[in-house]
């Protein structure tokens, strides 16, 4: 089978030849083309060559287009930083969003004005080219309240949220206008699918009910502009005790990435059992254990989440969030490999 084959199997809920998988590998494909991480983030042509050369080197079964979580914010005007050896972030100390009377100020924009957000459209252009229908590209869009947050920062953006959500809300809303805009301009690019952020809806940062106030709205609507344009609806959300099921009825995705179980599962099995029918699972193998720890415990990851959630199909084994951008390879080879040789 080839790699789309692998995916759209897995999509279906059907077995295929074996594991469809891919590591996260984002920032870290830098380094296989011996590029700066600021080279890769703001240069398209840099950035589509070195997540190809990741694909080709590992044989991953997809590109998902994660390059940080401050593209989007750059519509703006927010000021970043691009350390040398991790992902760009946010100045906090120049945030455009100071006090709760900035909200305001946030209005719809024109993507096209981002120079992060056509760096991204242009990095999707290059990579569905290279392509030729024989893996998916699913372009990777963080959420609006994730986008209002790298304007303002988390723990601010908490508290305006319990004393103004109707403020936040709508600085949000105004957010997502232009999120629309710009996912219509990357399903243009002839990407399979968008993968939405949403960081916030996850017992570890919120309540169910307060994630679904302040934005389950808005990525209903972000995902049927996706679904609309015939686009695949994926979700990635790494935090613990992750809300699959007012996510699911929000916004119907094909597939979900995620780290943790969600907050009604005990385990990876039971969120199988209880998932596994509606929506293709991928994960979730700890990012860190690539970085520290043994190769053993590495291993027993991917086999423990195959055991658990690859039977019938509906399953893809990757790490649960972004590869560590200066981990070696080593272990992004090893899981491949159990993709390829491990069986039920």
């Amino acid at each position: 089978m080839t790699s789309m084959e692998r995916v759209v199997a897995a999509l279906q809920h059907k077995e295929a030849d074996r594991v469809p998988v891919y590591p996260i590998i984002s920032g870290a494909s830098r380094r296989l083309i011996h590029a700066s991480y600021k080279e890769w983030a703001t240069d398209a042509d840099i950035c589509a060559e070195a997540l190809l050369k990741a694909r080709e080197e590992f044989d991953l079964d997809c590109i998902v287009t994660l390059i940080d979580l401050s593209v989007e914010c750059d519509a703006w005007g927010q000021e970043l930083h691009y350390p040398e050896n991790e992902a760009a972030h946010p100045n906090y100390d120049k945030c455009v969003i100071q006090d709760i009377e900035d909200y305001a100020t946030i209005r719809k924009v024109d993507y096209r004005a981002s120079k992060r957000m056509m760096m991204h459209i242009e990095v999707c252009k290059k990579l569905v080219e290279a392509s030729k229908g024989e893996f998916p590209v699913v372009a990777f869009v963080f959420g609006p309240l994730g986008v209002l947050s790298m304007l303002r920062n988390q723990q601010d953006l908490y508290m305006d949220i319990y004393d103004e959500p109707e403020v936040v809300h709508a600085a949000a809303r105004e957010i997502n206008e232009t999120l629309k805009d710009y996912c219509n301009a990357l399903m243009d690019t002839g990407v399979n699918g968008i993968m939405l952020d949403t960081l916030f809806a996850s017992g570890s940062i919120m309540s169910k009910k307060m994630w679904d106030d302040m934005e389950g709205d808005l990525c209903e609507e972000l995902a049927k502009v996706i679904a609309d344009r015939g686009g695949l609806v994926m979700i990635h959300n790494c935090g613990e005790r992750i809300y699959f099921d007012v996510q699911i009825k929000r916004m119907k995705p094909a597939a979900i990435s995620f780290l943790y179980p969600p907050d009604d599962c005990a385990d990876f099995a039971e969120c199988k059992e209880k998932y596994g029918d509606i929506v293709t699972l991928i994960g979730c193998v700890t990012p860190a254990s690539a970085a520290i720890g043994t190769d053993e415990n590495w291993d027993k990851e991917c086999r423990d989440s195959i055991d658990a959630m690859a039977k019938g199909g509906g399953f893809m084994l990757a790490t649960g969030c972004e590869y560590p951008a200066n981990a070696s390879f080593d272990r992004a080879r090893r899981m491949v490999e159990i993709a390829k040789t491990y069986f039920l």
